[in-house]
């Protein structure tokens, strides 16, 4: 469900572009369907991506993948009704286009060689990620903030798996206790203090004896919680929260952190899943990147969803509720931010609209969600009224001239 809602927030992303451009479907009497594509064989062009995945999951080398589906793209080509099949000469043809779509990619990657140097030999990365839990203060908020900073300032430099690796060694264990602390707090809020953690706490907070056990406001239960010594929280976490929230907490802080290391494929200078599309699509490789940049903005907030909610050790009908709503406030939120929706949005709007998509992504009211999903919905159907409205008066215009 999280891969969904990134693939969700692409989509939003290129809709709204989309619209703002004015772009419209190509497709004519004579363009075929997805079905009749399919039975000419179009089926058999999925047969060398399947290759591809197939033997990274059994665990064989990349160069020795891409080798394999390469050599499929042509049994397949030969395969496909209607059509004469790839020969010696396409076959020396096809190679040597590709040859010559990646020299610019082969060219930035010699430059990314500087930064990358840099990064490993200095030592950058590892003074980062120690900063980064002073800097926080205990916040969780502030933590995933400096985490993404560290996460954008890595990815130029280092590759996804090195990234996560420099995070998490140092990070996760701040990130997860951090995680904890707010678990314990809605514990502690609710009342649900078992009595072997109640011995520790009237000896930590002997002033709040009276509280412990019953319901409290959050102040007070964030107070308690943070006078808890370092010594004696893993007593209290482990009376406290069952092992799957613990679990969860720990698996949460490493899912944040591999998550926003994501960004090093669409992060420029280095972008190296960019310069191959460019490569492939014959655009400029740095505006290429850029642009994925902009449209990688679920691997921004589908991380808060792990902080925040029990989307990662919840059951599914949980998932579901907390997918439906977030994938209502991602398209909010990135309307907000283009300040376009199926028409143009006022500013004004535009904030009210963004407010909405945090109220959507809200992690713990119902009510703020159907609140948030009202105002969406209500926006959403003024906005397709204001654009319909403006192709009656051009067409209108049209007919009069």
């Amino acid at each position: 469900m999280p891969a969904i809602l990134y693939f969700v927030s692409v989509a939003c992303y290129v809709r709204i572009q989309a619209k703002r451009l004015g772009l419209k479907a190509t497709m004519d009497e004579t363009t075929p369907s997805i079905g009749a594509v399919m039975k000419r064989g179009g089926v058999l062009f999925f047969v060398p991506v399947g290759v591809l995945i197939g033997l990274l999951v059994y665990g064989f080398t990349p160069t020795y993948c891409a080798g394999a589906s390469i050599v499929a793209v042509v049994i397949t080509s030969w395969l496909v009704p209607g059509r004469r099949g790839m020969g010696p000469r396409e076959i020396v043809d096809a190679l040597a286009m590709g040859a010559r779509n990646m020299v610019v990619t082969a060219m930035l990657l010699v430059a990314i060689g500087l930064v990358v140097m840099t990064v490993a030999t200095t030592g950058l990365g590892n003074t980062f990620s120690l900063m980064i839990s002073q800097w926080a203060g205990g916040s969780l908020m502030i933590a995933l903030v400096l985490i993404a900073l560290a996460s954008l300032v890595l990815g130029m430099g280092l590759p996804v798996t090195a990234s996560y690796i420099v995070l998490a060694t140092l990070s996760a264990p701040a990130l997860a206790a951090m995680i904890t602390q707010q678990e314990l707090v809605t514990a502690f809020m609710a009342g649900n203090i078992p009595d072997a953690a109640k011995a520790v706490l009237m000896l930590v907070a002997p002033d709040k004896v009276a509280a412990i056990g019953q319901a409290m406001p959050l102040d007070t239960a964030t107070a308690l919680a943070a006078a808890i010594p370092q010594e004696m929280r893993s007593v209290v976490v482990a009376q406290t929260l069952s092992p799957a929230a613990v679990t969860g907490a720990l698996l949460a802080a490493h899912m944040i952190i591999f998550w926003l290391s994501q960004d090093s494929s669409v992060t420029p200078p280095v972008c190296l899943t960019a310069f191959a599309a460019a490569a492939i699509a014959k655009s400029p490789p740095m505006a290429t990147g850029f642009t994925a940049w902009r449209l990688a903005k679920g691997l921004y907030i589908v991380p808060l969803l792990f902080a925040y909610t029990p989307f990662l050790n919840a059951d599914l009908w949980t998932d579901f509720q907390i997918s439906f709503f977030a994938a209502f406030g991602i398209y909010a939120l990135a309307a907000a931010s283009e300040c376009w929706m199926e028409a143009r949005l006022p500013i004004p709007l535009a904030i009210v609209l963004g407010a909405t998509g945090v109220a959507l992504l809200w992690p713990t009211s119902m009510w703020i969600n159907f609140t948030g999903l009202g105002i969406f919905l209500a926006i959403f159907a003024h906005n397709v009224w204001q654009d319909r409205r403006a192709q009656r008066r051009s067409i209108v215009g049209a007919a009069d001239r």
